[in-house]
């Protein structure tokens, strides 16, 4: 594994190891101390005057966006940011934090069928092997879900995180073909504003709902809330962008069935959920599914950077 491959590998276990956590951590508080709207705006807040205070130290990395840039990353942001950290939150409201995950580790479906759609991925055996076990991991998970004292309503739940899988899904596709040319605090500090501005817009007729901050500083609601502003939102983003430039959108997708390991290791010795056996079968399959995808994925770069031989011209690369 070339030393890129693995800092992009050790990056993204870093930022979705905090992802899972923040799975946790935000069913903590979601309702009982802050609202999904509010939760929303706070998050993309803070991750906005990060990433702007962030590009103060990084503004010669890169191109400079132009007008065009600016403005449809700004759009990504407003739908697809926005619309990931909203369908994430309202779903915590009613699910556990380990179905919410299970749909997130569905992320490198949606991804290789974008991409397939684009031109920018071909059909392959083996990804579509792992990505095929690791739906049936997810499917068993939900099928075998009941309501209970540790999700009011599952499906609803349900839905909505499968709409997040989705937008962050189409978020990484469009990021990856910015982040070729533009830098990581360019990319996301356009993006992160472009997604406050519906968040506020929203807060705006929702009313505002964070009982959070009438907390101390150092009470359990606002040392959570800390947690999830600062590494999920912002370190975790960040970690996500520098892996983007190292390592294919599909394997940065399938780093999601982390979150799923986490986030049900956490959730079971917090008691947010109750432990099955299905569970454990669908974190088994979802791993098999990394692990197929990541094989076919070295294969198919392999074969792309072969050196041209003058005996065997078929071989070259195209």
């Amino acid at each position: 594994m070339k030393n890129g491959t693995l800092k992009g590998n050790l990056e993204m276990f870093c930022a979705k190891v905090f992802s899972g956590l923040n799975e946790n951590a935000l069913r903590y508080l979601l309702p009982r101390w802050m609202g999904a709207y509010t939760g929303v705006a706070l998050r993309l807040a803070f991750g906005s005057l990060f990433f702007w205070v962030w590009g103060l130290f990084t503004r010669r990395e890169g191109e400079q966006p132009s007008l065009r840039d600016r403005l449809t990353l700004l759009c990504v942001g407003m739908i697809f940011v926005f619309g990931y950290m909203w369908t994430l939150l309202e779903g915590l409201t009613y699910t556990t934090p380990i179905s919410s995950s299970i749909f997130i580790s569905l992320q490198p479906v949606w991804v290789y069928i974008i991409c397939l759609c684009i031109g920018t991925e071909k059909l392959s055996a083996g990804k579509v092997s792992g990505i095929i076990i690791g739906f049936a991991g997810a499917l068993l998970c939900v099928l075998t879900q009941h309501s209970g004292a540790v999700a009011s309503d599952p499906l609803k739940g349900n839905l909505f995180c499968l709409g997040s899988s989705v937008l962050f899904a189409s978020y990484l596709v469009i990021e990856k073909r910015y982040l070729r040319r533009l830098s990581s605090a360019t990319v996301s500090k356009w993006t992160f504003l472009g997604g406050l501005i519906p968040a506020i817009i929203v807060v705006c007729f929702t009313g505002w709902d964070a009982r959070v901050l009438t907390q101390s500083l150092f009470s359990t609601p606002m040392l959570v809330l800390l947690f999830v502003l600062i590494f999920p939102t912002s370190v975790s983003y960040l970690l996500q962008d520098f892996a983007l430039k190292q390592l294919p959108a599909t394997v940065v997708a399938l780093y999601g069935d982390l979150i799923l390991i986490v986030a049900a290791i956490a959730s079971y010795i917090l008691g947010q959920d109750i432990f099955s056996w299905w569970q454990i079968l669908a974190i088994a399959l979802m791993l098999v599914s990394v692990y197929l995808v990541e094989i076919a994925e070295a294969k198919s770069a392999k074969q792309t950077t072969s050196p041209t031989t003058p005996t065997t011209p078929s071989t070259s690369t195209k």
